[in-house]
């Protein structure tokens, strides 16, 4: 038949590598301490320790915590880690800085722990298009640990893909 259809990329060796399946589920939840400061911007130990203190810390069972300061108080090391001490019976994961910042340490975590042997000497392409807040620098880290196995590597879709890397 002369007018078939040919998909070739159904019968092509490419694999595709989604970030989407490895998002760690949970709850994220970003942690403003600016509201424990006197005026938003003071650190006073006394109330602060009061805050921590009376603080609700069930809320975030099982759930990612983005920890950080909106103003631009100058806060101690100290003061971040006494709520990581309240926070760690409860949460999965504490970072300091905003919900991104979060979202790249999951999965920094996650893929610097994956076995990629499945794709060694393949030509692999980078899904692109997600539904989940899959953090730039998620693209960075695979494509890192990517390169020295794959015989090639890709971003986007199968039909329409960009190439980025080809081993000699």
């Amino acid at each position: 038949m002369p007018d078939e259809i040919i998909n070739r990329v159904a019968q092509s060796k490419l694999v595709t590598f989604d970030l989407e399946d490895y998002y760690p589920e949970g709850k994220r939840i970003s942690l403003d301490i600016k509201d424990w400061l006197y005026e938003g911007h003071i650190l006073r130990e006394k109330d602060f320790r009061k805050h921590v203190a009376e603080h609700s810390w069930k809320q975030y069972q099982n759930a990612h915590v983005a920890l950080h300061c909106s103003t631009d108080a100058i806060v101690p090391g100290w003061a971040y880690m006494l709520v990581a001490t309240k926070l760690q019976p409860y949460a999965k994961r504490t970072v300091y800085g905003n919900l991104e910042m979060l979202e790249t340490s999951l999965y920094q975590s996650i893929l610097e722990h994956l076995d990629l042997s499945e794709f060694e000497d393949r030509p692999v392409i980078i899904k692109g298009c997600s539904d989940k807040p899959v953090p730039s620098n998620a693209y960075l880290l695979i494509t890192n640990r990517l390169l020295p196995i794959v015989k090639s590597l890709m971003y986007g879709e199968a039909c329409s893909s960009v190439p980025l890397f080809k081993s000699k």
